[in-house]
């Protein structure tokens, strides 16, 4: 879910919004997309085939439209639309993305370096899924959080981060089991 962190992070800087504007809920059937509430009560959502085709259409097509390849939304074939509240214990990566949106300033870049380690980690072998937070709240706690002025401060927390992440591999990480891959005869 550190993807979905992560867009919490965006929605903070695109809309200037802070933390507690921002809510997350768990929607199985990923047909909504995004929603804003007015201070009037109402909620306007943007709905869609989940298809990644549609937001980069839109992307290299705006302000036009462009076709983008994808099945138009069929609500009846959907049927119902279920949300629930995330468990932040399973899904830790979504409140570190909220402790770095809180803390402001290199939090944010530190995480997604620090994220970015992880990963590479866990693709090499290098680091079991399950510690994939355990390094990240250990960046968001040891690299100092810091005022970005510009874009050199942004790459400088980012290589804080990632020396820290390499750093606490180093020390930490247990060599994960080899990703089994099929063979097929």
């Amino acid at each position: 879910m550190m993807n979905k962190g992560l867009e919490i992070i965006e929605a903070g800087w695109l809309f200037n919004a802070v933390e507690k504007q921002i809510k997350v809920v768990i929607h199985p059937e990923s047909v909504i997309h995004s929603l804003v509430e007015y201070i009037d009560g109402s909620v306007l959502a943007q709905l869609g085939n989940p298809d990644m085709r549609t937001p980069i259409a839109f992307a290299l097509g705006y302000p036009q439209r462009i076709e983008a390849g994808v099945n138009y939304l069929d609500l009846a074939a959907v049927g119902k639309l279920n949300f629930s509240e995330p468990d932040y214990a399973r899904f830790p990566c979504l409140g570190l993305a909220r402790e770095a949106l809180r803390a402001g300033g290199s939090a944010p870049a530190v995480l997604n370096a620090a994220n970015e380690a992880a990963v590479s980690a866990f693709l090499a072998s290098r680091l079991r899924f399950d510690q994939i937070p355990a390094l990240i709240e250990h960046a968001l706690a040891k690299v100092a959080v810091a005022q970005l002025r510009d874009l050199e401060d942004v790459f400088s927390a980012d290589r804080r981060a990632r020396d820290c992440a390499e750093t606490w591999l180093a020390r930490n990480a247990a060599v994960a089991a080899p990703r089994s891959r099929r063979v097929s005869a």
